[in-house]
């Protein structure tokens, strides 16, 4: 049960990406970009997520890489929100 919802939780981030640079490239308001990368990220967390703890289990550990990407997602964010700040 727990797979499942590491991949709904990413096809979440995933779409929500998707929506946000696609507002983006309609509207060109750098907000949506910064906010549209950042989710991008989070997806990709939630798909290591999935193969950290669903496919290799013990064998591989991918908390760095999880914890990176997700740190990397939030700082574009917050970079987004410090550089459009007015």
């Amino acid at each position: 049960m727990a797979e499942a919802v590491y991949i709904l939780c990413a096809a979440t981030s995933l779409a929500c990406a998707v929506l946000l640079l696609r507002a983006f490239g309609r509207s060109r308001a750098r907000f949506l970009l910064w906010s549209g990368l950042c989710f991008a990220l989070l997806a990709v967390n939630n798909v290591l997520l999935y193969f950290d703890l669903a496919v290799f289990g013990d064998e591989v550990d991918l908390r760095v890489l999880r914890h990176a990407t997700a740190l990397a997602g939030l700082l574009l964010l917050l970079f987004g929100l410090i550089w459009d700040a007015e």
